[in-house]
């Protein structure tokens, strides 16, 4: 039997209401800490989206990357609804995320 990796959709922003990147991994805590540290090439180095600001889990990556899938082709506003529902200052997840991960308090 093997073990399936949870999967994860995250979104990262520029700044509060800036240029948005929706992603999906099954290491979440890696992929934002390589995106913040600019590691992980392509749009979100480009364009500097480096912070986290919406994530959910999904259960495994079949569904993780469905669930990528249909929020990418939402309308921008329904994103930012999305992300402000849970987080009106847009505040970035990393540092809470990391927290939980380390068993910090």
């Amino acid at each position: 039997m093997t073990s399936e990796k949870i999967g994860y959709i995250y979104i990262m922003a520029s700044e509060v209401a800036g240029t948005l990147y929706v992603g999906v991994t099954s290491d979440l805590l890696t992929r934002v800490f390589q995106h913040k540290n600019k590691t992980y090439a392509g749009f979100t180095k480009d364009h500097d989206v480096d912070r986290l600001v919406y994530y959910e889990a999904c259960g495994d990556m079949e569904h993780a990357i469905i669930r990528e899938k249909v929020i990418k082709k939402w309308r921008r506003k329904w994103k930012i609804a999305l992300i402000e529902k849970d987080s009106p200052k847009w505040a970035d997840l990393f540092p809470s995320l990391m927290k939980a991960e380390h068993g910090i308090q």
